[in-house]
């Protein structure tokens, strides 16, 4: 569903008014570049003045920015995370690649930055890129490098010590760029490398997005020695959005045993992403979407809400694909300043394509689930029209893993979709229908996040409306944050998605998982069909005074056939090396 364009600049002023506009353009905040003493001050350590907004589980380091994940990558046993980082502020500048190591993807080692500016071709910034496993093992990381004349190039660097598990110092070699923009490539918008791959012609080959105008672009490049890099003939594709960056472009097998190719691209001018598969042809260097897909605004998303510069890697220890994403804070610059700290990484996700072949499917990597600790169980619940009840028995639920299956009793009573609602798309829908507004069945879900009073909360809820003429129910999952704080200067959007599934067939039944972290609402709808996250700031419901409830503001009754809460412990980040030994 295509957003009206009058939706659409009202959703692009919200945005703007939002910190998390700031990165579209790589803003600079001169003066906020050296307050090193202010922003460990604001952190607090976690002992004299714990930050409650925090993350307890989720991916952050002490302290300072970080935005996209990079060069993610599994070697001689360990998990790597490279990304964005300001080692000097809580602001966006200064950029290096910081380095993280894990051997569960839950517990981290922080270690020094692996790559930050030290020659001509990156002495302005280190920016994005991705990681390659040549065939002899060696790790190689492509990144975009920010030169002297402000151009951005693309640079390679391998490890110093290859007997080094934790990969903890990296060389770049002089022959630095290997890709340089040509006369016909916009050099201030030509950048984040993916994973390259080889193909049997013996040729490697990437993708790097950049613009033409308002045209985005995927380009591919080809090399023998991976030192030397030419270009294709044409674009691996593109489209009329703006800006891609941040590409991705990887193989997913199919259920005959058949393979396709996903390309996702980050969209710089709306801050979100979309995907496509479909067919690469090897011999003509060419992608074809599926038909049937939607592309640009009306395209599948990975996540639809806080959600960005995501980047995946083959984990050849469990084989299986693993998602990591960034999230930004959507508070001020100046809370984020007097915090300390700004963007969290998103929970690891493994992804796959869905059995009917429609889509990506994702959901949390199965260790998350070694931080449960304390559980609640509550099956065949009623919950009736207009009510709600408290989910009891947690130690804390701002820092919980809830999985919850509803059942709609009385799918007859679904309200027919707005025929002015044609034509935008899904967030437009919850925002005209959100968890207040009553309807026949849903808005039912959870409210995290809430406080005693219920004056604080946030919303994860289902609404389901009647299909037109004959067609299936069509099931609208929401993240509603319009509640979840007293606290100004918050950007506070309703994300929401229509989730692909036929609600009658299951008789009535939907489930979702929620991970609550403090800050961090991050939702599983229809086992994994569906992703939001959103960030929110209460500052009534943190810590022990946080509150979970089931509710229905339907006309239908619904039933929560089970539901599982668990207490979430903190993952261990820390820069002690002997902690991944332990």
């Amino acid at each position: 569903m295509a957003i009206r364009p009058r939706t659409w600049v009202v959703f692009l002023l919200l945005a703007l008014l939002s910190s998390s506009a700031a990165e579209a353009s790589h803003r600079v905040f001169p003066d906020l570049q050296s307050l090193d003493a202010v922003a460990d001050r604001a952190v607090g350590g976690g002992v004299d003045d714990p930050d409650p907004l925090r993350t307890g589980f989720h991916f952050q380091p002490p302290s300072h920015w970080i935005n996209d994940p990079n060069g993610v990558m599994y070697y001689k046993g360990v998990y790597h995370l490279f990304y964005q980082y300001n080692p000097k502020a809580a602001v966006w500048g200064n950029i290096v690649w910081a380095h993280a190591v894990s051997t569960d993807l839950v517990n981290w080692l922080t270690l020094q930055p692996a790559i930050y500016p030290t020659a001509p071709f990156d002495v302005n910034g280190c920016w994005s890129g991705s990681a390659t496993v040549l065939p002899d093992g060696t790790p190689a990381i492509m990144y975009t490098g920010i030169d002297g004349d402000g151009r951005q190039v693309q640079n390679v660097a391998y490890p110093k010590d290859l007997s080094d598990p934790y990969l903890r110092e990296w060389v770049k070699p002089d022959y630095n760029p290997v890709i340089a923009p040509d006369a016909r490539v916009n050099a201030t918008a030509f950048r984040d490398p993916t994973t390259a791959w080889r193909e049997p012609d013996g040729l490697w080959r990437l993708v790097i997005g950049t613009k033409d105008n308002r045209r985005g672009l995927a380009v591919l490049y080809r090399s023998r020695d991976f030192k030397r890099w030419t270009p294709a003939r044409r674009a691996l594709h593109y489209g009329d959005t703006g800006m891609w960056e941040c590409p991705d472009f990887y193989p997913v097998s199919t259920s005959p045993g058949d393979v396709k190719h996903v390309l996702k691209v980050s969209l710089d001018l709306t801050r979100f992403e979309y995907y496509t598969f479909g067919a690469y042809d090897h011999a003509t260097e060419t992608y074809v979407p599926d038909a049937a897909l939607a592309e640009g605004n009306d395209g599948l998303r990975y996540d639809y809400g806080n959600f960005y510069a995501s980047k995946t890697f083959l984990d050849p220890a469990k084989e299986r694909r693993i998602l990591w994403g960034w999230a930004n804070e959507s508070d001020s610059t100046a809370d984020d300043v007097r915090k300390g700290w700004a963007g969290v990484q998103a929970i690891p996700r493994k992804i796959w394509l869905a059995p009917d072949g429609k889509q990506l499917m994702q959901w949390p990597v199965a260790e998350v689930e070694s931080l449960r600790g304390n559980h609640v169980n509550i099956t065949d619940r009623l919950v009736e029209a207009g009510s709600y009840f408290e989910v009891q028995g947690l130690m804390s639920p701002a820092q919980a893993d809830v999985e919850v299956s509803f059942a709609a009793m009385d799918l007859d009573k679904a309200e027919p979709f707005d025929p002015a609602w044609r034509g935008v798309d899904a967030q437009t829908v919850c925002a005209a229908r959100g968890a207040d507004v009553k309807g026949g069945v849903g808005p039912f879900g959870l409210w995290v996040l809430a406080s005693d009073e219920l004056k604080e909360r946030t919303a994860v809820f289902f609404r389901v409306f009647k299909g037109e003429g004959d067609g299936k129910h069509a099931v609208l999952m929401c993240n509603d944050p319009s509640r979840s704080s007293y606290a100004d200067h918050l950007y506070k959007p309703t994300f929401a998605g229509f989730i692909d599934v036929d609600i009658a067939k299951t008789g009535g039944k939907i489930p979702l998982r929620t991970l609550i972290d403090h800050s961090m609402v991050e939702s599983f709808g229809g086992h994994g069909r569906m992703s939001i996250l959103s960030r929110v700031y209460p500052t009534k419901a943190v810590g022990d005074k946080a509150r979970l409830y089931v509710f229905n503001h339907g006309e239908s009754d619904v039933k929560v056939t089970h539901l599982n809460a668990y207490d979430m412990r903190s993952a261990k980040i820390s820069n002690d090396i002997d902690q991944l030994t332990r």
